[in-house]
């Protein structure tokens, strides 16, 4: 991996992840289906499908790359799941926006900025035991780090940390609020697919 987050960086993460989503797709289908519509594994199959088809012509822009990826994202995928994820692309492209190499250092600030305008699109908070708290979790682990190696080593831990702390917590947003305490005891089917993305790029 490249010593700065540049756009070979972002296309070396879509390929990595496309090919874990194609492995954990009925997983994900599964678990959503306790909840939810169950698709999320088919949300993230053709989200990925299609940016893995894209990445070849991601701009060498950074923030326009991950705007690039938010729209193809959007435009291949109806889920809520798939608009807060583009959303959260959308954050990061216009923190980065004009750059052709940004510092591993400021990806804490980067999740920070998508956390908040995915809270913001969802109405969803942290501890409401959803991607949003997995995605704080990763934050926090990559604060002050400069290399991507340990970024993501940091990161995989806290997502595991995270899915065992708020297992045994009701949800609190989306459909899967309606459940209550049957709610408890299951995994935000959510936050599975970003400790698989994350699994992905380790």
């Amino acid at each position: 991996m490249s010593v700065t987050l540049t756009t070979e960086s972002i296309r070396w993460g879509i390929a990595r992840i496309k090919e874990k989503v194609d492995v954990c797709a009925s997983e994900l289908n599964e678990l959503d289906g306790a909840l939810g519509d169950g698709d999320l594994g088919v949300t993230m199959t053709n989200g990925m499908r299609k940016l893995f088809e894209e990445a070849p012509l991601l701009p060498e822009d950074v923030g326009a790359a991950f705007l690039q990826c938010a729209q193809v994202f959007t435009g291949v995928t109806a889920s809520t799941y798939g608009a807060i994820l583009a959303t959260g692309m959308m954050a990061a492209a216009k923190a980065t926006q004009g750059r052709t190499s940004v510092s591993w250092l400021e990806v804490s600030p980067l999740l920070d900025a998508a956390i908040q305008a995915m809270s913001a699109r969802g109405k969803a908070q942290l501890g409401d035991k959803t991607v949003l708290d997995a995605l704080d979790a990763i934050r926090k682990a990559a604060e002050g780090l400069d290399d991507p190696v340990a970024i993501v080593g940091r990161a995989d831990q806290a997502v595991t940390v995270v899915l065992a702390e708020f297992r045994d917590r009701p949800f609190r947003q989306g459909r899967a609020r309606i459940f209550g305490d049957k709610g408890l005891g299951l995994n935000d089917p959510g936050m599975v697919a970003l400790k698989r993305m994350v699994e992905a790029l380790a």
